[in-house]
């Protein structure tokens, strides 16, 4: 029976607003895949979003709604997978303050993300414990479902090591409890946004996937291409080109070799070469408008699909928690003293 016990995953995403095309080809596309395979608990984080948006919260909720909207409208399936928000399950709070006692400082201090977001975010003041203390929070997030496959990018490795590190160090101290997490490295293209950087919202660079085809047309039919290419008759290199890490995230090989054989000779022009990728996007989007303009005129279902997953979550944190309590002589037993009293 054993051997046909599905693996645990556990991802989430933070709700930063409407998800683009970075995220779908870093993060959901392969959540899609996993949800057939393995058992999933797929989270939507506000707390982690609080560590940088904590003068601004309200918009959290929005935030929250549209990542929502998008899981449900790519596909993820709540009969599949259960599909929740970290903020309504409140032990994953006691079990990050409670890793929070035994993490040594030094551990967090040293997280490389730590340093390159306080560059990238220098608008906001981020010396706070809870910008520092969030790969922990993150390493609650995941072992509290006993999560022994956690996928992410190379540049998310570091965390999972952590955590690692954090459930060596926890079952040390107190008996086997956590299964070390695993973890399962994604192939997370780099996607050039509209104006040639790395596509992301901070940026106002991103294509959405709930852009309208006029929409889509219009962010990508002005991309600059390869520089080489200032007329027609310029032969290009399609890995110089911005608009072409589209293609290799959409469109399919054999499309793609013609496309790129014909940059290199100038036999296409670039305004060719992007009709190809806008309609691939239009094309391959289209469930998914149809599916969120769904969703947007019933927003009672989409928090409705996630109260009853934050509920199945719930159940199997507090199963953990009693676990965790027990073997930290955390679990008094006060109930009888009462009891004896009566």
């Amino acid at each position: 029976m054993n051997q046909l016990r599905k693996k645990i995953v556990l991802s989430g995403m933070r709700p930063t607003g409407p998800l683009h095309l970075g995220n779908y080809v870093g993060a959901l596309r392969s959540w899609l895949k996993l949800q057939d395979t393995h058992r999933c608990f797929f989270t939507i984080v506000p707390w982690h979003a609080l560590s940088s948006e904590y003068e601004n919260p309200k918009v959290i909720k929005d935030f929250t709604f549209e990542v929502a909207l998008d899981w449900l409208s790519a596909g993820l399936d709540p009969e599949k997978s259960v599909l929740f928000i970290q903020s309504e399950v409140k032990e994953h709070a006691e079990l990050h303050l409670l890793l929070s006692m035994i993490t040594p400082l030094a551990w967090l201090e040293r997280v490389p993300t730590f340093k390159e977001q306080q560059q990238e975010l220098q608008d906001r003041e981020l010396n706070t414990y809870g910008f520092l203390g969030y790969p922990l929070l993150q390493t609650a997030d995941i072992i509290i479902y006993k999560a022994e496959v956690v996928p992410v990018g190379e540049d998310q490795a570091f965390h999972i090591e952590l955590a690692r590190e954090i459930v060596r160090r926890f079952n040390r101290f107190y008996g086997e409890v956590f299964p070390e997490p695993q973890i399962l490295l994604t192939e997370v293209p780099k996607l050039a946004g509209t104006d040639g950087r790395k596509m992301s919202k901070s940026y106002n660079n991103a294509i959405y996937l709930k852009d309208s085809p006029d929409t889509i047309k219009k962010k990508i039919s002005p991309m600059i291409t390869d520089t080489r290419r200032k007329r027609r008759s310029d032969p290009g290199e399609p890995t110089d080109c911005p608009v072409f890490t589209l293609h290799r995230a959409f469109v399919n090989e054999k499309k793609r070799e013609e496309l790129a054989a014909g940059c290199r000779s100038a036999t296409i022009g670039c305004l060719d070469c992007k009709k190809v990728v806008i309609d691939t996007l239009i094309e391959e989007f289209a469930p998914l408008r149809e599916k969120r303009a769904y969703y947007l005129k019933h927003p009672g279902l989409v928090w409705e699909i996630f109260e009853e997953g934050s509920r199945k979550a719930r159940k199997a944190a507090q199963e953990t928690m009693e676990k965790v309590r027990q073997v930290m002589g955390l679990k008094l037993p006060l109930k009888d003293k009462a009891e004896e009293k009566i």
